[in-house]
C-alpha cells in the first residue's frame, strides 16, 4: 500500500464541472476535473489567468454553483442542496484568503469587525469581550498588534492588509482553507513573510490548504503537491518536486520555461517554450487520465503517453 493511501482524505474532487451562462453564450470553465487533497497538505493549483482554477476554490466554497460532478468533505457532498447544519459546519471549517486585499476589505468597518465578523455566524454564545479577545489572539497570531483592531484597512501596506485577511480566516479556526493567489498582489519582500507565515500557521494548527497561484516558482516552495490545470482541464499532476524536476505534459514545461533565472547569462541562454494545443491529436486516440511515472499523473493519449515520459527532465 502507498503512502498516500494511509492518509485522511479531506476533500475530494469528482469529475467537477463548472459552467457559465446558458444556450449559445454557455461556457465550460472545468471540466471532469478530478483530485484528493489529503489533511494537513498543502495541494498547489496552478495555471494562467482564466485557467478555472480560481473557479475551483470558489466552487468548493460555494460561492458559485457547480453544474457536473462532487465535492465531497470528509465524505460528505458540499456541493448542491445540503443540510442548514452541513452549511454551517463548512462554513466554520472552510475558510478563503482573497487574492486582493484591498477589494476583498471592507474599507468603511474597523479590523476589529472586519476580523471578528466571521464569530458573529458561527459562534453566536460568545460576548462582545470573548469576541475582542479573539480579535486580539488572531491579529498576534499574524504578526499584527492587537492596537490595530482600532483602525481602518486604508491604513495599512499591502501586506499588512493581506495579514489582515488572513487573520480573518483563521479566527473561526477553520480546518481547510482556499489560498486563491494570496501573494500575487503583493511585493517580492512581502511575499516570502506571507508564505512563511503561513507555512508556520500550517505547522502550528494542522490546516490543510488549497493554494491556488500562476508562479511554479512559488508552487514548488510552498506545496506538497501539485495540479497544472489548462482552460479548465487539469493536465497534470504530481509531487512538488516530482513535477518539477520531471515535467511531462508540454503546457506544463511552457510554464516552467517562463520561470525568470536568477542569473543574467543564464537567462539569456534559456529557451522559451510556447505550449500549442494543436500539437494534441485526439480524435483518433482521445486522452485519458495516466500514471507515467510513480504518483505522476497526465492527461495525455496512448501514443503521447509512449513519447513523453522520453522528454521528461529539467527545463
Amino acid at each position: 500500500m502507498s503512502e498516500t493511501e494511509h492518509r485522511e482524505v479531506l476533500l475530494q474532487v469528482k469529475d467537477l464541472e463548472v459552467t457559465y451562462g446558458a444556450g449559445r453564450k454557455k461556457y465550460r470553465a472545468v471540466s471532469h476535473a478530478n483530485f484528493s487533497i489529503y489533511r494537513g497538505e498543502t495541494f498547489g493549483l496552478v495555471g494562467e489567468s482564466g485557467s478555472g482554477k480560481t473557479t475551483i476554490g470558489r466552487a468548493i466554497m460555494r460561492i458559485i454553483p457547480t453544474s457536473g460532478g462532487q465535492i465531497l468533505y470528509k465524505g460528505q457532498q458540499i456541493n448542491g442542496r445540503i443540510s442548514k447544519e452541513l452549511d454551517r459546519q463548512v462554513i466554520k471549517e472552510i475558510q478563503m484568503i482573497f487574492q486582493d486585499p484591498q477589494s476583498s476589505l471592507n474599507e468603511r468597518a474597523k479590523v476589529s469587525y472586519i476580523v471578528g465578523e466571521g464569530l458573529m455566524n458561527v459562534r453566536p454564545d460568545l460576548t462582545a469581550a470573548q469576541r475582542e479577545e479573539k480579535v486580539r489572539q488572531a491579529l498576534l497570531e499574524v504578526g499584527l498588534l492587537p492596537e490595530f483592531a482600532s483602525r481602518f484597512p486604508h491604513e495599512f501596506s499591502g501586506g499588512q492588509r493581506q495579514r489582515i485577511g488572513i487573520a480573518r480566516a483563521l479566527i473561526v479556526e477553520p480546518e481547510f482553507i482556499i489560498a486563491d493567489e494570496p501573494i500575487s498582489a503583493l511585493d517580492m519582500s512581502i511575499r516570502a513573510q506571507v508564505l512563511n507565515l503561513l507555512r508556520h500557521l500550517q505547522q502550528q494548527r494542522g490546516i490543510t490548504y488549497l493554494f491556488i497561484a500562476h508562479d511554479l516558482s512559488v508552487m514548488r516552495y510552498i506545496s506538497d503537491r501539485i495540479a497544472v490545470i489548462h482552460k479548465g482541464d487539469i493536465v497534470e499532476l504530481a509531487d512538488a518536486e516530482e513535477l518539477t524536476a520531471h515535467p511531462i505534459h508540454p503546457y506544463t514545461r511552457s510554464l516552467l520555461s517562463a520561470i525568470p533565472m536568477p542569473s543574467p547569462r543564464r537567462e539569456r541562454g534559456k529557451k522559451l517554450l510556447v505550449y500549442d494545443p494543436a500539437i494534441h491529436h485526439y480524435d483518433a486516440d482521445p486522452p485519458a487520465w495516466r500514471e507515467l511515472r510513480p504518483r505522476h499523473w497526465v492527461l495525455c493519449s496512448q501514443d503521447e503517453a509512449a513519447r513523453w515520459p522520453q522528454d521528461a527532465g529539467p527545463i
